[in-house]
């Protein structure tokens, strides 16, 4: 079990934990009143901890190296996933994942962005940070979800669309606009989940839907913490900072207007208890598609559309030589 700094209060009663557990093995003897007087500090100081979480903290979270990522989700959601691959253009692109998936019936186009599960894997999908092959990719997936009248599911964790000077010059903004372009049209429901990271356009490139949700200890925003404190401080000492005023988190973010909902997640976050997590997300997709079928499709892409066109707020510039200037 890994712990995170905040964490450190847990790692020491859950080493009291096992150091008891022990002795009561070797000694034979009954330790059952310690551990039970153990558990209920450990639950009480668990509350404590993930009951006042800074953006920060959350961030931290959204990151843990033990946290599930899209195809685990798939695996534990879907039956039969088939994924397909590349864009028909360049290549495919590792960092992105997709293909058809069966959800209790339901035929579903999912896919996702996909950081890998240890330094091998995460260098293999280069850390979820996709290039414009991985974005032409999704979007070939969904023109086919259309074609077929199939729901799109798009799961983003992302530290952001891959910066590299190839990426640019494959077209990496117009990759993404693109897809920006396309989804707002798209004529099947669409449904987006930040499950960890959701950073700037490698995050939006997947993350125009119909109903857009975040995960309990996620963020979204323009750029992360370290990135804003090394453009406003010169250095990423003031993560924390930056955390707290970028306002990303997903209380934030729907507080504002920008997601949908918040999913739940287990006390301590997804990586505690990754099946839970899985089903409770599952049940929020599958209750959202529902929704969003009994829509015709010009009643979804003109929500769709009205949805995104009311975010954010603007003012008129008076015209030089008017009453109001």
């Amino acid at each position: 079990m890994v712990f995170l700094e905040f964490e450190k209060p847990l790692e020491s009663l859950y080493e009291q934990l096992q150091k008891i557990s022990q002795v009561g093995q070797e000694g034979d003897l009954d330790v059952s009143e310690m551990i039970r007087e153990l558990e209920l500090k450990i639950k009480s100081k668990r509350k404590e901890i993930y009951g006042n979480l800074s953006g920060w903290q959350k961030v931290q979270l959204s990151r843990h190296p033990e946290r599930p990522y899209t195809l685990f989700y798939i695996e534990q959601m879907c039956k039969k996933f088939v994924e397909l691959h590349g864009d028909r253009y360049f290549g495919d692109d590792k960092a992105i994942v997709g293909g058809l998936a069966n959800m209790d019936g339901q035929t579903v186009m999912i896919m996702g962005h996909q950081k890998g599960v240890n330094t091998k894997m995460r260098q293999y999908r280069n850390f979820g940070m996709a290039n414009p092959e991985g974005y032409r990719k999704a979007l070939r997936l969904m023109k086919m979800a259309e074609k077929f009248n199939y729901p799109v599911v798009c799961l983003i964790d992302t530290m952001g669309a891959n910066p590299g000077i190839e990426a640019e010059e494959r077209g990496q903004g117009e990759a993404i606009a693109r897809n920006l372009f396309e989804m707002a049209q798209l004529k099947v429901p669409i449904v987006c989940v930040v499950i960890g990271e959701g950073a700037s356009g490698g995050a939006i490139g997947i993350g125009l839907g119909d109903q857009v949700f975040m995960l309990e200890n996620t963020w979204y925003s323009v750029i992360s913490p370290e990135g804003c404190s090394s453009i406003l401080w010169r250095s990423s000492d003031f993560k924390e900072q930056a955390a707290e005023a970028l306002k990303l988190t997903a209380d934030h973010m729907f507080e504002f207007g920008l997601i949908d909902g918040i999913i739940k997640e287990p006390i301590g976050g997804a990586h505690t208890a990754p099946l839970d997590m899985a089903k409770i997300l599952k049940r929020q997709i599958k209750k959202s598609i529902a929704a969003l079928q009994e829509l015709s499709v010009d009643q979804l892409i003109e929500a769709r559309i009205n949805k995104y066109s009311s975010m954010g707020f603007y003012g008129v510039a008076p015209v030089a030589g008017t009453e109001n200037d």
